[in-house]
């Protein structure tokens, strides 16, 4: 199926470890010059999954299953999954069979987080497109029904922090007009000493995009919003390359984190540095970090099942 370290002298935290064969990388946001004394509180400790491709099949199920009771050991308050949810039913020729088998899946598994919240973002490889217009399964609608989201774009204020979620299912991978005056508006009611993350399954800002491509193309766009409003925007979230990396751009951060499924939950190819990676990122998830003075960390941590 094809598919379409930053390091710079600011205030941060960076780390590469390995411990117990578990690969851990911790970069957190830049904060603000504080008084030495001065200590920031932890809001919120947040779980992050992504392209899980979920296929109708009991084998790659439970190994799902089994991600998912690793990270409930973490203590996390609640989950954001920023899509591609299924494993793809945007090919010409998906059936409508496959569609209802995939979320059938995908219900049955996430189960086991019944108790959390989860806050989701549509992928492209979540959207049935081979059906009728008028059947319900068709389209961006139905996928963001099957997450249990509001609407295809929507926001979940908790504490002192606003995450919002954008459909980049558009045009070239971009937000639509009523979308991109919608994000202006929630940026604009956020009160001053709160903060906002940003979710789309698509990176806004990315380092893989320069040979995986599958950038937001209105990037340049936000950028500029988000700029108008860095004492609330600190970073942005997604998914899509199956590849791990970090940009960080006008005090903002952009985590672009590796997929629960590596390389589709299969060994990998010849670009595979290992078995189940894509490229040299392995399968995994990452718990995310908040705190009340507008810092947050980000911690990828490979799952080898």
């Amino acid at each position: 199926m094809k598919r379409r370290k930053f390091l710079t002298n600011v205030p941060l935290a960076v780390s590469a470890l390995m411990l117990g064969g578990t690969a851990t990388n911790l970069l957190a946001a830049p904060q603000k010059e504080n008084n030495v004394n001065s200590k920031k509180k932890l809001l919120l400790t947040v779980a992050h999954i992504t392209d899980v491709h979920l296929p109708a099949d009991p084998k790659v199920m439970e190994r799902f299953l089994k991600c998912l009771k690793e990270i409930k050991t973490r203590k996390v308050d609640f989950f954001l999954n920023t899509g591609d949810s299924i494993m793809a039913v945007d090919r010409d020729n998906s059936t409508r069979q496959e569609v209802y088998d995939q979320w059938k899946a995908w219900d049955t598994c996430i189960k086991e987080i019944a108790d959390y919240d989860m806050y989701s973002c549509v992928g492209n490889h979540d959207i049935w497109w081979a059906g009728e217009k008028s059947d319900e399964m068709y389209g961006v609608p139905y996928a963001a029904k099957r997450l249990k989201m509001p609407k295809r774009y929507y926001s979940a204020k908790k504490g002192k922090w606003h995450f919002i979620m954008l459909d980049g299912n558009n045009s070239g991978i971009t937000l639509d007009p009523e979308q991109m005056s919608w994000l202006t508006q929630q940026l604009e009611s956020i009160p001053q000493g709160e903060y906002a993350l940003i979710m789309s399954h698509y990176p806004i800002l990315t380092v893989t995009g320069s040979w995986e491509g599958g950038q937001h193309k209105d990037h340049v766009a936000l950028k500029d919003l988000f700029y108008k409003h860095k004492d609330k925007v600190k970073g942005c979230l997604s998914g899509h390359q199956h590849l791990l990396d970090r940009a960080w751009y006008d005090d903002i951060y952009y985590f672009c984190n590796g997929a629960m499924s590596g390389f589709w939950w299969g060994e990998g190819d010849k670009r595979s540095a290992k078995p189940f990676y894509y490229q040299e990122t392995p399968p995994g998830y990452a718990i995310l970090k908040f705190y009340d003075d507008g810092s947050f960390e980000n911690e990828y941590i490979a799952h080898h099942y």
